[in-house]
């Protein structure tokens, strides 16, 4: 196989060509025809319900300019907010990836939490 761009032999197994960096025809077309876009609540990037975040991944653009307009749409319209109800009940949860927690850890010099402070030391008197 041959890149269509600089002529370079490639193996059966590139994905791109090592010399011009251009896509094989196989996965220009893996990458044309891939999975299709969903509309969906991306859990991870929501504020109120993830309507507005799950609008702006599927349509490209900033997530606080789509939270704008759908805050104008809402006031000027005054369907804005029944219709936001609605998609936050028709579209679909996205579930965060899986990755690492972000939990403290916990060690066993940290008190315990349950534990009294220490009492206070008597005094001492010197004669």
């Amino acid at each position: 196989m041959y890149c269509t761009a600089c002529g370079t032999q490639l193996r059966d197994t590139d994905r791109f060509c090592f010399n011009c960096g251009k896509a094989t025809t196989e996965a220009a077309a893996r990458w044309r025809y891939g999975s299709p876009k969903r509309l969906v609540r991306p859990m991870d990037q929501k504020v109120i319900g993830g309507v507005c975040a799950g609008f702006a991944q599927y349509l490209d653009v900033d997530v606080v300019l789509m939270r704008i307009l759908w805050l104008c749409f809402a006031i000027f319209t005054g369907i804005g907010f029944i219709v936001y109800l609605i998609c936050w009940i028709v579209m679909p949860r996205q579930q965060p990836l899986p990755g690492p927690s972000y939990a403290a850890p916990v060690s066993d010099a940290s008190p315990a939490v349950n534990q009294a402070p220490p009492a206070p030391a008597a005094p001492t008197s010197s004669s």
